[in-house]
């Protein structure tokens, strides 16, 4: 059997005629940037989201790099970010001219243990940005009671939970900001690049789209040094027919990862730990294990596709060597790197299939 890490067949499948009309509409209409389509997308997610207002955005590394020159966080400035997560987070900061800040995760949860963001705060620090991993949602009230204290800014990592909440509440409302990224592989995802940002904050949103469309608040006129990132229509229209789905596609992806968690029953690996304070929607499944080369190999070689999140940790990345730092640093970040494999976790996955994974992972030895 071949089973794939991820494909988008299933449900484009299922999502045909939705998704050919959407292209209708824009095709007739002719407008591709800044239209109806785009206004209708921002709105549905904004309320899906519980927040007042979404701005569509190029990308998901673009929703979080504006929301943070939005809130005129600069060079000079320190943002907390977790040290394992996509370099996309830490990207975002450098960008803006500031200097990212890593704190170690809970081992457990692969999200920043708020236990360590304190030690981590200087006279620098501006944000923190917390990144609700393979879409499971970080512990956020000790999060934003530090944040309070320190009177820092909180711009969320939503790019892999659409659709997670945390103490019954969808995540992406915590925040000043919180950035989506709508990649093709998310549990939301267009048929292209795509992203949008969500907050409370009225001014925040205004500085946000004049951000991404040159700095401008009205055609030809520039308020600010801004960026080309903008939702397109088309992508906006795939969102629009996607998005009431969105749970569909959660509530499959969970009892797939229920189906993994009571199904796998090997001393060698170690499954996901799902604290009570969150629903999780499983963008990635990711398993831990001491072999995980082997263990990599060994599913492989039985037809079953697999990834890594992520083989090498961002303290250790050749574009941030600049920042000094040693293996050994940050050893939970490396730990994870090591010992992390995620296994397929796709909507329209057959319980065939994932009963054939559980086998393969309880034979391996």
């Amino acid at each position: 059997m071949k089973i794939p890490f991820v494909t988008f067949k299933p449900l484009e499948k299922e999502l045909n005629t939705e998704l050919r009309d959407a292209f209708e509409r824009v095709y007739h209409r002719s407008w591709y940037i800044e239209g109806e389509e785009d206004k209708t997308f921002e709105k549905a997610f904004s309320q899906y989201c519980d927040s007042k207002y979404c701005v569509g955005v190029g990308n998901g590394l673009d929703a979080l790099f504006l929301s943070l020159k939005a809130l005129g966080i600069k060079e000079g400035d320190e943002v907390i970010v977790p040290s394992n997560t996509y370099i996309a987070t830490a990207l975002a900061v450098s960008y803006v001219g500031a200097k990212p800040v890593f704190v170690e995760p809970d081992i457990r949860t692969f999200n920043i243990d708020p236990t360590k963001i304190e030690n981590a705060i200087t006279d620098k620090t501006k944000a923190i940005m917390p990144v609700h991993l393979y879409g499971q949602a970080c512990d956020m009230d000790p999060i934003m009671k530090i944040a309070r204290k320190y009177n820092l800014f909180v711009v969320e990592d939503c790019a892999q939970a659409h659709g997670a909440t945390y103490k019954g509440k969808v995540i992406g409302s915590f925040g000043d900001a919180a950035g989506f990224s709508f990649y093709p592989g998310k549990n939301l995802g267009a048929l292209g690049d795509a992203g949008a940002v969500v907050t409370n904050n009225e001014e925040l949103v205004k500085k946000v789209r004049a951000l991404g469309n040159y700095g401008s608040d009205y055609k030809y006129h520039h308020i600010m040094q801004g960026n080309n990132s903008r939702l397109d229509e088309l992508q906006a229209a795939f969102l629009g027919a996607k998005l009431p789905y969105l749970d569909k596609v959660n509530i499959e992806r969970r009892r797939i990862a229920e189906k993994y968690i009571t199904g796998i029953n090997n001393s060698k690996i170690i499954l996901p730990y799902v604290p009570e304070y969150t629903v999780p929607v499983w963008h990635i499944f990711g398993i831990r294990c001491e072999k995980r080369e082997e263990l990599e190999k060994f599913l492989n070689d039985a037809g079953i596709s697999t990834n890594k999140h992520y083989p090498i940790p961002m303290h250790l990345q050749e574009c941030y060597k600049d920042l000094g730092f040693k293996e050994g640093d940050f050893p939970i970040a490396e730990e994870i790197s090591k010992t992390e494999l995620s296994i397929p976790m796709y909507y329209g996955m057959t319980d065939e299939e994932v009963n054939y994974v559980i086998d393969k992972l309880n034979a391996f030895k």
